[in-house]
């Protein structure tokens, strides 16, 4: 596993102009593959922005390496980077404490009785985003920390589809702290993403050990 980040190009609106949804940031990161494009073939991806000192960075999850050169085409130049996953992955373990940030897309499904797909609503309150957050850590090997765990931004954010009708899609960014359970589910789901619309930005959730 891999992770990559890129400065976004803020200051360049014309270079930034096509990004005016997270559909756009999704065909941004495929593009950054070439050679799976090539092949036909996609593998997991996981994505998200994130605000560091007045900056912008795209940070992105993948199996394999991205094309740098690629990566950065709404980018800073020069900013693109990317490193192993595996090491840090290796050393978590069951009981580690750690500070986390995710960004995640909170629902919940109705079931439909005539057996048909259920509907899915957004979780529109902020208790039920918490509660949302509380209900995936008993699923994803870890246990958050009671009182040191919040949401730090509520928003909706717009997506489109060729052929559809547009959607605005119910999103919150978490911080706090966990304690690791389950090791070996934990690991995939740093890597393999959290709930739903994991291609649009939503899923990733990243750790650093509390010393």
């Amino acid at each position: 596993m891999y992770m990559s980040r890129v400065e976004l190009d803020i200051n360049n609106r014309r270079k930034i102009s096509d990004l005016t949804h997270v559909g756009a940031y999704h065909s941004w990161v495929e593009d950054s593959f070439p050679d799976e494009l090539d092949k036909n073939v996609r593998t997991r991806k996981l994505w998200r922005l994130d605000t560091l000192q007045n900056k912008r960075y795209l940070l992105v999850v993948s199996e394999e390496k991205p094309d740098l050169k690629r990566l950065e085409k709404y980018g800073v130049p020069g900013t693109a980077q990317t490193k192993s996953y595996d090491t840090f992955l290796n050393s978590i373990h069951n009981g580690g404490v750690y500070r986390f940030r995710a960004v995640l897309n909170p629902v919940h499904s109705v079931s439909n009785p005539n057996g048909k797909r259920g509907r899915v609503f957004p979780e529109i309150t902020a208790k039920q985003q918490l509660a949302f957050l509380e209900r995936k850590a008993l699923t994803n090997g870890f246990e958050l920390v009671p009182g040191q765990y919040d949401i730090t931004e509520r928003r909706y954010v717009l997506f489109r589809k060729t052929g559809q009708k547009p959607v605005h899609l119910c999103q919150a960014a978490y911080e706090g702290i966990l304690k690791v359970k389950d090791e070996d589910v934990f690991r995939n789901a740093l890597c393999h993403g959290i709930g739903k619309k994991k291609a649009y930005g939503f899923g990733l959730m990243t750790v650093i050990p509390v010393k």
